[in-house]
């Protein structure tokens, strides 16, 4: 049986960060399924689509097969994402110790809702470790070279983006 993870999160827009925990999870599972978080209250700078597009554009740079990794969004509790996606983890990527003692709440909670379901704490890479997608949209709106901490295609749009927006 294929086994699949769960990356959950807002992905607006994808940094190199999210791209090193994407490819260490494609390392250890057959197919990931790339969670985007949707929530009405909050005013994402992406649309979901365009998301989905900067994804797949970072899974083809990766040389990965497009078919072992799904794009998603959800709503719900991530464990409810994880369940509809059949996955048997949930991917969290760790930049410092202040992630840990978050997700480690947060690992406990999922793990009493759904305890068939693991929670996989990634570390991630020392030159991607302090890449935030909050600093890249702050840096971008202001102006600044956010070309090494995303993938050059999501430079483009976060330029396009905040050109239309000034």
């Amino acid at each position: 049986m294929p086994r699949t993870l769960l990356y959950s999160g807002s992905f607006d827009p994808v940094t190199n960060g999210h791209v090193d925990v994407l490819a260490q999870a494609l390392d250890l599972a057959d197919r990931v399924v790339v969670a985007i978080g949707v929530n009405p209250s909050k005013q994402p700078l992406f649309s979901f689509d365009e998301r989905v597009a900067m994804i797949r554009d970072c899974v083809a740079e990766l040389g990965v097969d497009q078919a072992r990794v799904d794009v998603v969004a959800f709503s719900d509790l991530v464990v409810g994402a994880a369940a509809r996606a059949g996955a048997c983890g949930i991917v969290r990527g760790l930049r410092d110790g202040t992630d840990l003692d978050y997700e480690m709440q947060m690992a406990g909670m999922n793990g009493t809702m759904m305890p068939s379901v693991r929670t996989l704490f990634l570390p991630a890479s020392p030159a991607v470790r302090h890449i935030t997608a909050t600093l890249v949209r702050q840096i971008a709106k202001m102006g600044g070279d956010v070309t090494a901490f995303v993938p050059g295609h999501v430079a483009a749009r976060l330029a396009a983006r905040t050109a239309e927006r000034s």
